[in-house]
């Protein structure tokens, strides 16, 4: 199966241990940031949505104006526009971009992250919100004639849309989270399910709850799994490295205790690093507990060589995407298209043909 693997597109560089620094939008670490990715072989980029940033969807008009292949993947929070202007706005950018667009439906993770943009729904209302949200976005895309839709969330009469996506049917819906509330809301509808990275066997067990909840849906759900790659030439500079960022995260927060997370994605990343600093051959979690598992925050610590290895057992139970984020986000992205994403495309391409031609046999 093709692998996907997804970097980071941010209007300006930052991370748990770089500060912020220069003009909140700018222009050109979009483009620099977009171009190396895609010098580096990235398929698809992610524009994150937080209540205090600029529009992602903007940012993605740019970044796409100045690649040529580049794919790109719009966080997108349903509760402050309407399902069916966000579909025609999607649909715009995807013919924009001749097809390079996926939306990435969050339902929000903190009440007081919602309230800054003026929604006060329960968790749970809001992954049911999010369902809704999806099904009215899609008949808008594919219904060629006005048609009326009345759910719990939203009523609408008429709807109807001139803007088709570029894609046919309608542009890649990606998703996650990690409660019971996400997996039954958002399971039947997605395209991708996107994880954060959990030791193997825990991540494997959460699959397969996902995909037995995802049979209503008529095509195969793909995952995406997350993780933040640390590098170095021997496992020995790789660990010292992943120390010094450690030890740079916790500089930085003096002072501030880690968050206790109220969503249950990074209470399981805790819950992984509660038993063990360390799992399987290089999942490392120390790092989610000095943020408080703050989104995607567990990393994969080694030589090149090691990490692909790693990644290659996710890619075998069924993560056909794989996120990756670095510490120092542009020099990470370069290296990663140096030196990880052509061995892990090796590994991938390797393992295909060995399990195809069992299958035949």
């Amino acid at each position: 199966m093709p692998l996907e693997i997804i970097g980071w597109v941010a209007p300006r560089i930052s991370s748990e241990v770089i500060d912020p620094s220069g003009p909140y939008f700018d222009l050109d670490v979009i483009k620099k940031t977009a171009q190396v990715h895609e010098n580096g072989d990235f398929d698809r980029v992610l524009v994150g949505y937080f209540s205090d940033a600029p529009d992602g969807a903007m940012i993605v008009a740019h970044a796409a104006s100045v690649t040529t292949k580049l794919k790109f993947l719009l966080a997108h929070r349903p509760g402050f526009v309407a399902p069916s202007l966000a579909a025609r706005t999607f649909a715009t950018l995807d013919q924009l971009s001749l097809g390079r667009l996926a939306v990435h439906i969050i339902a929000g993770g903190s009440d007081a992250d919602q309230a800054k943009d003026g929604d006060y729904s329960t968790h749970s209302d809001r992954y049911l919100r999010c369902s809704e949200y999806i099904k009215l976005m899609r008949l808008t895309w594919t219904r060629k004639e006005p048609f009326d839709f009345e759910g719990q969330f939203y009523k609408t009469n008429g709807t109807q849309s001139h803007i088709p996506c570029f894609q046919r049917p309608h542009i890649p819906i990606y998703g996650g989270g990690g409660s019971d509330a996400a997996i039954n809301s958002l399971a039947p509808y997605l395209d991708t399910f996107m994880l954060w990275g959990e030791p193997l066997k825990d991540t494997e067990h959460f699959m397969t709850r996902v995909r037995n909840k995802s049979k209503e849906n008529k095509e195969v759900l793909k995952f995406s799994l997350s993780t933040r790659p640390i590098l170095a030439d021997t496992e020995s500079k790789a660990w010292e490295k992943a120390h010094a960022i450690h030890k740079k995260i916790i500089e930085l927060r003096r002072g501030i205790a880690a968050p206790k997370p109220s969503n249950v994605g990074s209470q399981r990343l805790l819950s992984a690093a509660a038993k063990s600093e360390i799992h399987d051959t290089c999942l490392w979690t120390k790092l989610a507990v000095a943020t408080g598992a703050r989104g995607n925050s567990t990393a994969l610590v080694g030589t090149p060589d090691t990490v692909a290895k790693a990644m290659l057992e996710y890619y075998k139970i069924g993560a056909t995407s794989l996120l990756i984020r670095g510490y120092d986000p542009l020099t990470d992205a370069e290296q990663y298209g140096k030196e990880l994403i052509p061995k892990l495309r090796q590994l991938v391409k390797n393992y295909d043909k060995v399990h195809n031609a069992s299958l035949k046999n």
